[in-house]
């Protein structure tokens, strides 16, 4: 019994000490990212992470030419177009009358284009002014810049704690333990910290403009096939003596027809006679003249 008592409180003793120690470690290493962060930023190791994204809307002369233009100008400055399309709308359409088996199709359309690109950012201030002077007219132009400098310093730090920590962990791990799927957990988190960070740079290098343009409204014109099947019809005349041949040819027809009736007919002229003979014998007989005195 006494044994049994002095192993209860061994074991309390032993869980107490562990769990002061991994507090005071927790506390410890708390206290350290505070220290380094600290330390990081008076050591002048926040770098400056600004990032540009421009947008601009504007009229010009013709889309498609823009678009080549554009592409030029990009690809000339160490650019790429990313994403590039073109939609025309018809706002208006007619067909009128141009000759007897053909018709003028009018049609009034507008055209727009859309072009999002990444360029150098020391670039971008240049390719905005060069646009202004080809476009016609600028509805809108803006320009954001964002600093990336915390994001980065955090992800930063936060991988280099990481490391320190499976290296920390790898020190006590075995196979059989649980530790190595947490290191596993904690060096795939240092990787997505490291893509970020890759992902910032990126982005502080290259600039990310949205240009949407537009022309006037187009008047196009085409001469197409005459749809129309009541223009293709013959003439007057030409149809009137063609419906006087289909109506000889249907009266013939209506005759034959009758022809194949004739016994019909027949029977019905005989019964046609007989009473009309026996009416008129009726009728003599109901009116016979008073016998004279």
């Amino acid at each position: 019994m006494k044994r049994h008592f002095a192993t209860v409180a061994m074991a309390t003793i032993l869980f107490t000490g562990c769990s002061s120690e991994y507090k005071t470690e927790g506390t410890d290493y708390a206290a350290t990212d505070t220290i380094v962060t600290a330390e990081a930023i008076s050591n002048g190791e926040l770098v400056e992470k600004m990032t540009k994204t421009a947008d601009m809307r504007f009229r010009v002369k013709d889309v498609q030419r823009t678009k080549e233009d554009l592409s030029n100008t990009i690809k000339k400055k160490g650019g790429l177009v990313m994403e590039f399309n073109t939609n025309s709308s018809i706002q208006n359409s007619e067909k009128v009358k141009y000759s007897s088996d053909s018709l003028k199709e009018i049609t009034s359309y507008s055209t727009n284009g859309y072009l999002v690109a990444r360029l150098p950012s020391e670039k971008l201030d240049d390719l905005t002014n060069q646009i202004a002077v080809m476009a016609i007219f600028v509805d809108n132009q803006s320009l954001k810049m964002e600093d990336k400098s915390l994001d980065y310093l955090e992800n930063k730090l936060k991988s280099e704690n990481r490391i320190e920590a499976v290296e920390r962990i790898n020190k006590v791990a075995t196979k059989k333990s649980a530790n190595v799927e947490s290191s596993l957990i904690i060096k795939d988190d240092y990787i997505d910290k490291k893509i970020e960070n890759l992902n910032i740079d990126k982005q502080v290098k290259y600039s990310t403009i949205t240009l949407s343009f537009y022309q006037d409204n187009t008047i196009k014109t085409m001469v197409v096939a005459n749809d129309n099947i009541y223009d293709y019809k013959p003439d007057f005349f030409r149809r009137l003596g063609l419906n006087l041949a289909d109506g000889w040819m249907y009266f013939k027809e209506f005759i034959l027809f009758l022809s194949r009736l004739w016994m019909f007919v027949l029977a019905g002229v005989v019964a046609f006679f007989v009473i009309r003979y026996y009416t008129k014998k009726q009728n003599e007989k109901t009116f016979l003249p008073p016998p004279s005195n």
